[in-house]
């Protein structure tokens, strides 16, 4: 299935023939049942017809040569009443198949069958309405022509097991996708102006509505707690069993499952903009996307088809100049057996079926792949980029520390809080939440400007204030040097330290601490033991850098890094060779996630950090890294066991079915056969994808 290929309703992709996949979660479940049921009717019927068929054709080779009575040319009406049903109605979607791909230029696994297929029932049909023009070479013992209706019958039943087999292990794949979106709840109870309670259909929720989660109950729509204690269960979308305390301004992610408390939410993501929407989105688009492996196994295969044509040619000109009589016959059936063996069906299932169940299993333990290529590359990736606050930490920075000199600490924390409070920077709202627990006072800031990475400068009243690190102040004529002793002091305990500077006087001194997740520890300790090199990148100082270094066992710790030179630090990193994937959760982190060979996206971060990573890890949890490369691996190895199923059939099969074996042992290989080893490659292929649905993530 191509990616370029969209239609505005479901078929087979015109290039390989292989079925178009519902674009984002498109698709409903009554689609994927009712195409499932049609392949399984068609199967069936095959199998009904395809066995008298086979009775039919087999009784003479054990000495049966009127079965059921009938004489050999009325045996080859009831084969080819039998025959032409499986090959036109069970086999259409086949042929189909088989005319785009002449018509498009594209050859592919099915022009192989429809060849086989095709050579067999137009034969086979000749010699039912026309016996009289073929020689006598064609005739059997008894005078009539050969018929192999049975063998195209029976190719076209393994061809659709093998459809059949297929369509169940893709409604495997997405059926934990689908059970996700339909655990979206369908009510919401609203809360009204006066307070009082209106049950409102989901789609009616819009931004900004208050709404009641009673006890039990699922969270409705994405947002965050304004009242209210409880625990809710997430696992649905971190796989983690315990339920998470929630209490006021906490998120809450729609259709996790309230606990035994009641909840008051601020709704903030409704309709396609919740989580669950947009996982259900980047999985349906990622099972779309085709990774390299897959383009160069697509470019073997196409040139495959044209040197297995040439050999089903060769095959047939040896056999017709150099084999036994009846020569032709043997010429036809050995060419349509090299034709049906060397099917390239089980290489077109090879990298598709094991990237979709793949993507599904990341799903279910929290890890979103945005593309296949995301899968492939993660397995390489020796270089892991982190950025501090929010990936490392919790990005909840509080103030811990807060020293004036020339002002009381009060008046002084007010005035920094109240420039603080015009920048969105996690530093500055840690600020101002300090000095709000100590119910201060905020004046209107003006002329507010903030220097990206730095600090912020304004005007409170008559008096110039500037708010930020060492290095801004100096650069805008303040000299921070009587603070510098305590400040590194700070910075050692792991602390970020700002300036306050009042009409070009250093006045005061605040520290910022931002925890570090529980997790994050056991999470680099796992990192490093699968032998990546993990490096820190952050705005704070060189101090405050090596201590999280440190404490954690980071390898390299890259500090007072703006954030414009994220991406830059990347590069070089990868001009010396290495392989890096960048985790981050922030806007300034988007172009560095970019730019990795694998952008890693916090799901508890923003928008633009998620848009611009190939993998993001719902839980925001370190340990997802780990988990994803684990998967690549164990993918990408699943990917090649395939290949080597697929052609290793091909390689031995098509000297067989050209006839290798007839010279020294007399053994010839039936078209039946062919089709039968066809489709136990196919089976093979889609057994072992499947495999991948035992993946552990831990």
């Amino acid at each position: 299935m191509h990616p370029e290929i969209l239609r505005d309703a479901a078929g087979d992709c015109p290039l390989c023939g292989m079925a178009l996949v519902p674009v984002a979660g498109t698709g409903s479940a009554d689609t994927d049942d009712n195409e499932l049921r049609d392949l399984t009717l068609r199967l069936w019927i095959g199998i009904a017809l395809s066995i008298p068929l086979v009775i039919l054709a087999m009784s003479p080779m054990v000495g049966i040569q009127e079965p059921f009575g009938l004489l050999p040319r009325s045996r080859g009406w009831v084969e080819f009443v039998l025959g032409t049903p499986v090959v036109w109605w069970v086999g259409w979607s086949i042929l189909r198949k088989f005319w785009l791909s002449l018509a498009h230029r594209a050859l592919n696994m099915y022009s192989l069958i429809g060849l086989g297929v095709g050579l067999a029932y137009l034969f086979s049909l000749a010699a039912v309405l026309l016996p009289d023009l073929f020689p006598p070479e064609f005739r059997e013992h008894d005078g009539a022509v050969g018929t192999y209706f049975e063998a195209a019958a029976v190719i076209v039943t393994l061809v659709i097991l093998g459809d059949v087999l297929q369509a169940r292990a893709m409604g495997q794949t997405s059926q934990a996708i689908s059970e996700l979106l339909q655990l979206a709840p369908n009510l919401a109870w609203r809360l009204r102006e006066d307070g009082t309670e209106e049950q409102v259909a989901l789609d009616s929720v819009m931004v900004g509505d208050r709404l009641r989660v009673k006890p039990g109950d699922k969270v409705p729509v994405d947002g965050s707690v304004i009242d209210g204690a409880s625990r809710v269960d997430e696992s649905m979308i971190t796989g983690e069993p315990v339920p998470v305390a929630k209490t006021a301004g906490d998120r809450v992610t729609g259709a996790t499952i309230n606990g035994s408390g009641s909840l008051v939410m601020r709704a903030e993501r409704v309709g396609s903009d919740t989580l669950l929407a947009k996982i259900v989105k980047m999985v349906g688009e990622a099972q779309r996307t085709r990774a390299p492996i897959q383009r160069l196994a697509d470019i073997i295969a196409a040139y495959f088809v044209q040197v297995v044509v040439g050999i089903a040619v060769l095959t047939a000109l040896v056999w017709w100049v150099a084999g036994p009589e009846p020569r032709l016959a043997y010429a036809l059936l050995n060419a349509i057996a090299v034709l049906i063996i060397a099917c390239p069906c089980a290489v077109g299932l090879a990298t598709p079926i094991s990237m979709t169940v793949a993507m599904g299993e990341g799903a279910r333990s929290g890890i979103l792949f945005r593309n296949a290529e995301a899968i492939e590359r993660m397995r390489d990736i020796d270089t892991l980029v982190v950025d501090k606050t929010g990936t490392l930490t919790l990005g909840k920075p509080a103030l811990t520390d807060f020293a004036s000199t020339g002002m009381p600490e009060d008046v002084a924390l007010a005035l920094m809080a109240a420039v603080e409070q015009l920048s969105e920077h996690p530093i500055a709202h840690a600020v101002v939440e300090g000095a709000k627990a100590r119910n201060l006072v905020l004046q209107t800031a003006t002329e507010f400007e903030a220097v990206n990475g730095l600090g912020v400068l304004a005007k409170i009243a008559s008096h110039k204030i500037l708010v930020g690190s060492g290095d801004f102040l100096k650069k805008n004529g303040v000299d921070t040097q009587q603070w510098e002793t305590q400040a590194e002091a700070l910075r050692i305990q792991a602390k970020t330290v700002v300036f306050l500077g009042v009409d070009g006087t250093a006045t005061a001194i605040a520290a910022v601490a931002d925890p570090i997740k529980d997790s994050t520890p056991e999470a680099i300790a796992e990192l490093k033991q699968s032998g990546l090199r993990i490096v820190m990148l952050t705005g704070d100082s060189r101090s405050t850098a090596a201590a999280v270094a440190n404490q954690l066992g980071i390898d390299e710790a890259l500090a007072e890094v703006l954030p414009e030179d994220k991406a830059g630090l990347v590069k070089r990193l990868q001009s010396e060779g290495r392989k890096v994937a960048m985790a981050g959760d922030g806007i300034n982190d988007a172009p560095a996630l970019a730019q990795a060979d694998v952008g890693i996206a916090m799901g508890t971060g923003t928008d633009v950090a998620m848009e611009s990573a190939g993998v993001t890890l719902i839980k925001g949890d370190l340990r997802g890294i780990a988990r994803a490369a684990k998967l690549s691996r164990a993918t990408m190895r699943n990917i090649r066991q395939n290949l080597v199923f697929a052609f290793g059939y091909n390689a031995l099969g098509i000297p067989i079915a050209a006839g290798a074996l007839y010279p020294a042992l007399g053994i010839l290989l039936s078209p039946i056969f062919a089709g039968a080893a066809m489709a136990l490659s196919s089976v093979s292929v889609v057994t072992n994808a499947l495999r991948l649905r035992r993946w552990s993530a831990t």
